[in-house]
C-alpha cells in the first residue's frame, strides 16, 4: 500500500472526532478536502474504512483494524522524528496538556519557565478545565490528575502527591473566631463543593477510629478555582490541596486549621498518558521535569517559615 501519512493521520482524527466536519475544523480546511484525503486512503488500501449514513459516521470493521495500526505507525513516526531530533537539539515539539485550572496555576505556570529553560525546543498547549479530557478525542499527550485512576488504554505515573487541610483566610478568623474543636465547626460557615461530593467528608481522626463527618455548607461552588478565591476573600472554611494552599501559608493569606483532629492521607498525582504515546522523548522530558519540580515543591512548602 501507498500511504501518505498525512492522510493517516487525518483519519485518526476522524474517528476519534467523530465527523467530517469537526476534523476539517480542527485543520481549518474545506471538509471537501477531508473527503478527498478519506477517498485516497480508501483507494491506497481497497477495502471501505467508513460507514456513511444521515445519523453519522462508523468504523467497518476494516476501518477499526486500520485505526489501530494507523495510530502505531504515527506513534512509531513521531517517536523516529523525536528520537532523531533529539539527539541534535533535545526533546522538541508541541506537548498539549489536560490539567484542572488550579493546578495549571500553582504547578504549570510557576514550573513552565524553568522547563523552557532545560528544553528551550518544547512547546506547551495548555487545555485548563476541571472536567476530565478524553484524552484521544480531544488530542491530549498528557493529564495530570490526582486521586485512583483505573483505565486499560491509559498509562499513569506517579509525579508526586499532595493532601488536604482546612483553611481560611485571617479576615474570616477575625471576624468569626478561630475554632479550636470540631464541634465548632457547626457555628462557622463551610464552603463544599458542589461538583465532587466525596470532597465534602472530612475525616474525624479519634482514638475510636477514624469517622467521616459530612459537610453542607454555607456556601458552595463547582469550581475548585473559585473555592480557592472564595477563601482567601473570606467568606469561610474550606477544605484545600496543600500544594497551592501552603505557600498562601507562608505568605501570611491563609491560615490551617483544626490540623490535629482531621486526617488526610497523601493523594497521589498522576501524569496520565495514552499507552502508544508514553515513549516519546518530549512526553518523558516534561513527565521527568514535573516529578522533579513537584518533589522540590513539596519539600519547600512543608519546610517552616523562616
Amino acid at each position: 500500500m501507498q500511504l501518505q501519512l498525512d492522510d493517516v493521520a487525518l483519519f485518526t482524527r476522524i474517528a476519534e472526532l467523530g465527523t467530517l466536519s469537526a476534523a476539517a475544523r480542527e485543520r481549518d480546511v474545506p471538509v471537501s478536502q477531508v473527503t478527498r484525503s478519506l477517498a485516497r486512503l480508501e483507494a491506497a488500501c481497497g477495502v471501505r474504512l467508513l460507514h456513511r449514513s444521515t445519523h453519522g459516521l462508523s468504523l467497518t470493521d476494516e476501518g477499526d483494524t486500520f485505526l489501530a495500526y494507523g495510530r502505531r505507525l504515527l506513534d512509531t513516526t513521531a517517536e523516529l522524528g523525536s528520537e532523531l531530533t533529539g539527539k541534535q537539539i533535545g526533546p522538541s515539539g508541541w506537548v498539549r496538556i489536560s490539567v484542572s485550572p488550579l493546578i495549571a496555576e500553582c504547578v504549570v505556570a510557576p514550573s513552565l519557565c524553568g522547563l523552557y529553560q532545560r528544553h528551550p525546543q518544547l512547546h506547551l498547549d495548555i487545555n485548563a478545565a476541571d472536567r476530565i479530557a478524553d484524552m484521544a478525542r480531544d488530542g491530549i499527550d498528557i493529564a495530570i490528575r490526582s486521586g485512583t485512576l483505573q483505565s486499560d488504554t491509559l498509562v499513569a505515573r506517579q509525579i508526586g502527591e499532595h493532601g488536604r487541610t482546612l483553611y481560611a483566610a485571617p479576615a474570616y478568623l477575625s471576624a468569626f473566631g478561630s475554632p479550636t474543636h470540631p464541634d465548632d465547626l457547626q457555628g462557622h460557615r463551610l464552603i463544599a463543593s458542589s461538583a465532587s461530593p466525596a470532597l465534602n467528608r472530612w475525616t474525624l481522626g479519634n482514638p475510636q477510629g477514624p469517622k467521616e463527618v459530612q459537610i453542607k455548607g454555607h456556601t458552595r461552588t463547582d469550581n475548585s478555582a473559585l473555592l480557592l478565591s472564595l477563601v482567601l476573600h473570606g467568606v469561610g472554611i474550606a477544605r484545600l490541596n496543600d500544594l497551592y494552599a501552603l505557600p498562601l501559608v507562608r505568605e501570611g493569606r491563609l491560615i490551617p486549621l483544626l490540623q490535629d483532629h482531621f486526617t488526610s492521607p497523601p493523594i497521589p498525582i498522576y501524569a496520565v498518558m495514552l499507552q502508544e504515546r508514553q515513549r516519546l522523548p518530549k512526553i518523558r522530558a516534561c513527565i521527568d521535569y514535573w516529578a522533579q519540580w513537584l518533589t522540590g515543591l513539596t519539600s519547600a512548602v512543608s519546610a517552616p517559615p523562616r
